[in-house]
């Protein structure tokens, strides 16, 4: 649900009015080319509906509320490719929710499709936590649930969350961290299995550019800086291209796209390139117009005049033409040696391939009549992925945070092929082992699984498939799942199966173990009652009776532990301490005055304990947020940290807002990479530079060289952020100095 708030405009009402008309008629627009009999009437009409129903409304930035649910509309007609249905929808989307009108109004008006799928976006409203905007991981379950009913409704729902995100400028600074982490988090991989490919790459900037400003302006800068540059390489590599496709009489357009901000700072950051060095800024793409029976032929024929042109690297051919992904893309991919020494990724498709890339599974429907064979592929690839989501849902997992964790691995995950003995095709995620296998075949031939033949070699459950392998399962009646088991798998399926198995296993122990303990307890004349197991449980300290039961059962828990708690129960001076709970925590921290609203970390933190956390060991002047633990006050965390994402993503009830006051004396470690050529004194120079120059004390220092380069970690203390920008800069200086970054000590 959208913030909103009533209130009383200062505004040129006529003025407003004129632009409303001006959107309405930019969306009729939008959905032209789509539109049929009676379809524009039926648009007027939920307009209206949704003007009246929003008249007094107004978004956080004081526009008329009718502005999103118009600008929702639009994204799902022209961005989507979504018909008529859909942007009824769209309009309506939050009458339901936040007026008068009913869902029976809707009905009534628009008929049961409308309703239901209008049902499903508001069952999806109720899943945010109200105060935050932000997604519960208790209630991800029900939103899927809707999903699997009508894919339109996730549809409309990335929609409406793309409008929100390009409109959070408005919104406070943390309702922003908590918004752009949950779509960084959910949505964006979700959108990339849909195979909405413009629309994940945009979620993803925007998610950037509000969880970490400084980095995602940075780069912008840059790549406007080198647009010019680029722009006359671009010109340069396409110009003999198109001469010859013309030549040969194949109707192209050819152009360059750049890469996103955010795919270029994943590079930044996980493979330590500085933003100069990363040569494919941009990809070249050629997209030609033929029909559906030629494709194949003609894309290969664009190939060989590529290569032709200029030179290919062998290894960095990807065909996703012979076996689309699995959220349906289709492309050929090459790499080859540009103009100036430079390696230039090639994408070559088709003008259906490049619309079913961008707008993805919705595009399809376009296509439904022109190519029976390519619908029923991308129809039952669909089917098949929203099957494995039902699956998903129906598995007894009570832990939800688990289960938005297995689900978002398989969100995300490029695929690889792999073949059964009978040589049958299947699609798996890259990791995926042959224990996946195994479960992907069958629940019962993964829980007796023992080990596996890939390529006619014996291998164990735990061994990585890679495209191409041939696998056969071997099995055995007396085999059952193991803990360690869970280790070995990255499907989704496979885990929760595992987890299911185990917990049938330790239930059946448990019942064993109940057993048991009812003999020592009437062995010591003690009565088996509800009331005395929960007290002998709680002595224990252990979370349920039938945790009490399993340990019983393992020998674990033993008559030594009985006697001990008969002992103690009848001491009128033994009292149980109990942990408290977390939502006592959670009032605690938020009850002390001013933490609602910032915890300021350094003078005033006398009453809440805090703890700087170590995944990501944040220092005075990072941007920082707190998360709320039990028995561990408050952790602070950098907003980079590679768990942030998920933490306000699931947990934002448990975030609270964090800065720095007051820490000048004190010393943070900080950790430091160092690389370059190794020439004589280079570590001496290095360390006096830390040492005397800045009076920074060293705690380590480690250097490794190899072939006339080296590479170093440093671990330092230092006040603040300047501080440690101040030495980075100092350090770059040093001559064979090649590139200084800052790590986390905990790496």
């Amino acid at each position: 649900m959208a913030d909103t708030h009533k209130t009383t405009p200062v505004i040129d009402l006529e003025q407003e009015r004129k632009e409303i008309l001006k959107r309405y008629r930019s969306l009729l627009r939008a959905c032209k080319r789509r539109l049929e009999k009676g379809d524009k009437q039926l648009i007027r009409k939920a307009f209206d509906v949704a003007l009246d129903a929003h008249k007094d409304m107004r978004r956080k930035s004081g526009e008329p509320y009718i502005y999103h649910p118009l600008a929702v509309a639009q994204i799902c007609a022209e961005e989507i490719g979504l018909g008529t249905t859909s942007v009824v929808c769209a309009l309506l989307h939050d009458t339901v929710e936040d007026t008068d009108i009913t869902l029976a109004d809707v009905k009534g008006m628009f008929g049961e499709k409308v309703s239901k799928i209008i049902d499903g976006l508001t069952k999806i409203s109720g899943v945010f936590d109200q105060q935050t905007n932000s997604l519960q991981a208790e209630n991800f379950r029900k939103m899927l649930l809707t999903l699997s009913d009508d894919i339109r409704v996730i549809l409309i729902k990335l929609a409406d969350r793309m409008h929100n995100m390009r409109t959070l400028d408005s919104m406070k600074r943390d309702k922003q961290l908590k918004i752009a982490s949950e779509t960084l988090y959910l949505y964006a991989p979700l959108a990339h299995r849909l195979g909405l490919n413009a629309i994940k790459s945009e979620l993803e900037d925007l998610g950037l550019k509000f969880t970490e400003p400084e980095v995602y302006n940075d780069i912008a800068q840059k790549l406007k800086d080198t647009e010019p540059e680029r722009k006359r390489f671009i010109a340069k590599f396409i110009a003999p291209l198109k001469e010859t496709l013309q030549k040969n009489g194949i109707k192209a357009r050819i152009y360059g796209r750049p890469k996103s901000i955010f795919s270029i700072q994943n590079k930044i950051r996980f493979k330590g390139v500085p933003f100069e060095e990363i040569f494919d800024l941009f990809a070249i793409r050629v997209i030609i117009d033929t029909p559906y029976e030629n494709e194949k032929t003609d894309c290969w024929r664009v190939y060989s005049f590529v290569t032709d042109e200029y030179h290919p690297s062998p290894e960095r051919l990807r065909d996703w033409i012979s076996t689309p992904k699995a959220n349906g893309y289709e492309s050929l991919h090459t790499t080859v040696m540009g103009p100036e020494g430079k390696w230039v990724e090639v994408q070559i498709r088709t003008e259906r391939m490049d619309e079913l890339a961008e707008k993805g599974y919705a595009a399809h429907w376009k296509y439904k009549d022109e190519v029976a064979g390519v619908d029923n592929n991308r129809e039952n690839q669909l089917e098949e992925w929203l099957r494995k989501i039902r699956e998903l849902l129906e598995s007894p997992e009570e832990n939800a945070l688990d289960f938005i964790d297995d689900f978002k691995l398989n969100l995300f995950a490029e695929e690889i092929f792999v073949f059964t003995p009978k040589g049958e095709m299947r699609t798996m995620p890259v990791g995926a082992t042959a224990l996946d296998f195994a479960f992907d075949i069958h629940t019962k031939v993964g829980e007796q699984c023992i080990g596996a033949k890939v390529n006619h070699k014996l291998v164990p459950l735990s061994h990585e498939l890679i495209s191409g392998d041939q696998v056969e399962i071997l099995t055995s009646s007396k085999q059952q799942p193991k803990e360690d088991w869970l280790s070995y798998v990255v499907t989704a399926r496979a885990k929760s199966k595992i987890k299911s198995a185990l917990k049938e296993e330790k239930r059946r122990v448990a019942e064993d173990g109940r057993e048991i303990l009812e003999r020592k307890f009437n062995h010591q004349k003690i009565d088996f009652t509800v009331k005395n197991i929960n007290d002998f449980q709680m002595y224990l300290r252990l979370p349920s009776a039938q945790e009490l039961f399993y340990r019983v059962a393992k020998n674990v828990v033993t008559l030594r532990e009985l006697k001990n708690w008969i002992r103690d129960k009848d001491n009128p001076n033994r009292s149980v301490k109990t942990e408290p709970t977390l939502e006592q925590v959670v009032k605690e921290v938020r009850g002390h005055k001013g933490a609602e609203d910032m915890l300021i970390i350094g003078d005033n933190m006398t009453r809440i304990e805090y703890k700087l956390a170590n995944c990501c060991t944040p220092i005075a002047g990072d941007d920082v947020f707190g998360f709320i633990t039990v028995g561990e006050g408050i952790k602070i965390h950098r907003v980079s940290c590679p768990n942030a994402l998920q933490l306000m993503a699931n947990y934002a009830y448990r975030i609270v807002k964090a800065r720095w006051q007051g820490q000048e004396k004190i010393s943070f470690l900080a950790g430091i990479r160092v690389a370059g050529i190794d020439e004589v004194g280079i570590v001496n120079n290095i360390t006096r530079i830390i040492s005397s120059e800045l009076h920074v004390n060293m705690r380590s220092i480690s250097f490794d060289t190899a072939d006339g380069t080296f590479e170093g970690t440093i671990m330092l203390f230092v006040h603040d952020t300047n501080h440690l920008t101040s030495l980075i800069n100092k350090l770059r200086k040093v001559n064979g100095v090649q590139d200084v970054s800052r790590i986390n000590p905990g790496n």
